[in-house]
């Protein structure tokens, strides 16, 4: 597992080692959370309309780059973004290192119409389930983070649950283990997870890895309508784009600015 992580796993492991909620409890709650809105399926649908999907992301602050905007509102941005263009959101709910909650997700979801994901280190079954009682119609699986088993574990209980997952790689052998756990969206972290160094074509090499069948979305490094055409050519039906976007004064000005000839 890359250097940095380990802070972060370990805070959440040990939350999850504390959660003894009953797990079967958790599922049935979770499916009746009510109606999720098709996430993987609004991405194809923005690639087949214009060739590109944009996942517009809500977020606080990072561990590298510090604060983005400790006072975001999370309503309004995500009007913000659905306003310029995107197909979907992702919102951090990690409150130690990101500053996030479910509050922010819930609000955001509330505030548009979009499918959202919820972006956070998933180290336990009863995290998917959160996800979906909390309002997300996608739960983000960080491959370096989990074993085999817990990988195959929390797409069964996703599935359980009528919540999507997003399946997160940033090399080949990551990849492989996606692919054989039976990930049907997987997104390629161009960021290096012990330097946060980004290469930005990363996507590119792995991107030509991913079956076809598969939904594939690129991560991290995205600034420019150049990087997203770069993408889209490459065979993505998406990009997630957070930092870009937060730090920008007219956000659904730059979500539309990076669609450019995609909108």
């Amino acid at each position: 597992m890359p250097a940095y992580l380990d802070t972060i796993v370990a805070h959440h492991r040990a939350r999850v080692a504390g959660d003894h909620r009953d797990l079967s409890d958790l599922v049935e709650t979770a499916r009746k959370a009510g109606p999720s809105r098709p996430f993987a399926d609004a991405l194809c649908a923005a690639r087949s309309r214009s060739g590109i999907g944009v996942i517009a992301e809500i977020k606080r602050r990072s561990p590298s780059k510090g604060d983005l905007d400790r006072a975001i509102d999370p309503a309004l941005v995500a009007a913000d973004y659905e306003r310029g263009g995107a197909a979907c959101l992702s919102v951090l709910t990690d409150s130690e290192f990101f500053y996030g909650g479910p509050d922010d997700l819930r609000h955001a979801r509330a505030a548009c119409s979009l499918p959202v994901l919820r972006k956070d280190f998933t180290l336990g079954a009863r995290d998917v389930c959160d996800a979906r009682v909390m309002g997300a119609d996608a739960v983000l699986l960080i491959v370096a983070a989990l074993c085999d088993r817990e990988l195959s574990w929390f797409l069964d209980t996703a599935q359980a649950c009528m919540i999507e997952a997003l399946v997160e790689v940033h090399d080949e052998f990551e990849l492989a283990r996606a692919v054989d756990s039976g990930a049907r969206m997987i997104g390629v972290n161009q960021r290096d997870l012990a330097t946060f160094e980004v290469d930005g074509r990363r996507a590119e090499t792995l991107g030509r890895r991913i079956p076809g069948d598969v939904v594939k979305v690129a991560e991290s490094g995205i600034q420019s309508a150049l990087d997203v055409d770069r993408l889209a050519e490459a065979g993505f039906d998406a990009v997630l784009v957070g930092e870009r976007l937060v730090r920008s004064g007219d956000r659904a000005e730059a979500v539309a600015a990076l669609l450019g000839s995609h909108r």
